[in-house]
Order: structure tokens, then sequence, then C-alpha cells
């Protein structure tokens, strides 16, 4: 019987599937000549940008990290065309970052040995959307939030988990690198564990207050800090209809929010008549796509920051 071995981790349980094919991979055939371990870097792909930066932080300069989807487009509706694909397909290591994100990998023919659900661990702790409204923005075409919410790392808890289990997939391939993979991943844990613990200090102002999300990507935010959140369906750079300026008197009335999370730069005309009405507005960025400026850890910082201005 064999026995358990505790992850390095600390968190993050790689596919048993994938970890015995990339095991198998990583150890030569009996006589055959060991590939020096620094002739050539991991290639690994990612479906969104928080999976690229946990990705970059963990490996260092030992892999070569992809993300593909263009920097106007929402990657978690950006279907790729047939190179990108092939390239995937290519690639030592594919991160999804599964929940339904990315819903153009469940048609897409990926090598199952090279692919890894960064949230397979917690699937049990998946939040079900109902109610979801059909909407567009970009050049994505319509599409709706409908099913399991899917910006999962905006719970900094499963955020270190799947960074978790990337740490774990990479030291599957690379064994030799294990300490170094572990030292990076231990920053990478660190520095979401002091973004967790400094939105808890904000919100544990005032937990109970209404606030009103812009878009619906922040269920498990609101999940994991106690949030009183309700979501409507405006786009940062889009003027609100009159439908959704209705949409939203209508939820006020019961939910009497004195501020707009929004999930990029708002228009000034929206801030203002949003203003008038006596609600803030203020950013709070998922990150799903790379930042204009700085990375995926600046970003949050900015986003705390930001946060501050609701729960003075």
């Amino acid at each position: 019987m064999k026995s358990e071995k505790t992850s390095p981790f600390g968190t993050g349980i790689f596919l048993c599937s994938v970890v015995c094919v990339l095991a198998t991979l990583s150890c030569p055939p009996p006589g055959a000549q060991a590939e020096d371990p620094d002739s050539s870097l991991i290639t690994i792909y990612t479906v969104n940008y928080p999976l690229k930066y946990f990705a970059q932080r963990i490996a260092g300069e030992q892999a070569g990290v992809v993300f593909p989807a263009p920097a106007d487009e929402d990657p978690a509706f950006w279907s790729p065309g047939p190179d990108t694909i092939g390239a995937f397909q290519k690639a030592d290591l594919i991160l999804l970052n599964g929940a339904g994100y990315a819903k153009w990998v469940e048609k897409a023919s990926l090598p199952r040995s090279k692919v890894l659900d960064t949230s397979a661990e917690f699937k049990d702790r998946y939040i079900k959307v109902a109610g979801a409204v059909t909407h567009s923005h970009g050049a994505g075409g319509e599409h709706a939030h409908e099913g399991v919410a899917f910006t999962t790392w905006l719970d900094f808890d499963l955020a270190a988990k799947q960074a978790g289990a990337i740490g774990n997939a990479l030291s599957q391939m690379r064994p030799d690198l294990l300490d170094e993979f572990q030292r990076n991943f231990a920053m990478l844990a660190r520095d979401l564990k002091d973004i967790d613990k400094s939105i808890r200090k904000i919100v544990s102002k005032n937990p109970s207050q209404p606030l009103i999300g812009s878009h619906p990507v922040y269920d498990y935010f609101s999940s994991r800090y106690g949030l009183n959140m309700k979501s409507v369906h405006w786009e940062p750079g889009e003027t609100p209809s009159n439908e959704q300026w209705a949409e939203l008197k209508g939820i006020l009335s019961n939910h009497q929010a004195k501020w707009m999370i929004w999930e990029g730069k708002p228009m000034q005309a929206s801030v203002d008549k949003l203003k008038s009405a006596g609600i803030g507005s203020l950013v709070f960025d998922p990150c799903g796509n790379a930042p204009d400026q700085g990375d995926f850890l600046s970003a949050m910082r900015q986003n705390v920051e930001n946060l501050k201005a609701a729960f003075p």
C-alpha cells in the first residue's frame, strides 16, 4: 500500500491522471540518456492572466509562459483561432481556470496529459449563478454569466490553491527544480495572504453595508469577504441605457447602496450621474486580462487601496 505524500506547496492537488503522465515524462526510459535540465524551458499556455502571473512567479526563469488573448478581449469569452489552439496543443503544460471559464476548451482537442484544471481541488466551493442575463461587451458577442461563477481568484484563498496546483504540476515535470519552485511559491502565497488579510481588515469596519457590483464577476470576492453586494450588468466604457438605470433604481429601493464597484475605470458621465444619486464609484479590477500598467500583484494592491473609500 502506497503512503500519501504531503504536497510541498501546502495547497492544490494535481489531477491524478495528469500527475502520473507528467511523472512518467520527467523520467527517461531505462538506458536512455537524461536530457540536460537546462537545455530547454517549460512551455506553458494559460487561459487567463492570473494563471500566467502565478506560473511566472513559481517557474521563474525555468519556463516560458504564454497568455495569447488580445488585450481588448475578455479572456473568459474569447475564442482562439486554429493557429493559437495548435500552439496550446504543443505546450508542455496547459493551465485552465476551471469553473466554466474559457468555454472554448470544451470544444477544442487539447492533450489531456498536458491539461491542468487549477480549480479542480475545490469544485465543492464553486458558486452557482442563478437568473443570468444575456448581454455583450467588446468583440466577444452576446453571452451570459450563468451556471457557475468563474472569477475564482478573487477569493485569495482559492487563488493560493490554484497557484499551489501549478507548483505541484511543475514539480512533477521537473523534480530537480522542486526547491526553487517551492521557494517561489512560498513568496507568492505570502503576497496573496497579505492581500487577503488587508481586504478582511478593511471590510471588517462595515461588512453589512449594501454595495453594487457593476458586473457579475464578484461572486467569490463577495463570498470570501462577507460583502452585501448585488450586481448589475454595466460596462465601464459604455453609457448605461435607460433600462439599466431603471434596473438599478429597482435594486436600490431595497438595497440602499452608497458605492458601486467597477471592474474598470467607468465613463465620467456614469460616475457623475451615480454621484448625483448619492452613489460613489470605485474600481476593483478582476485582472482577467493583463493590466495596462504593472502586474497582477500591483493591480490587486491598488484594488485594496481603492476599496478603502467605501469603508472609511
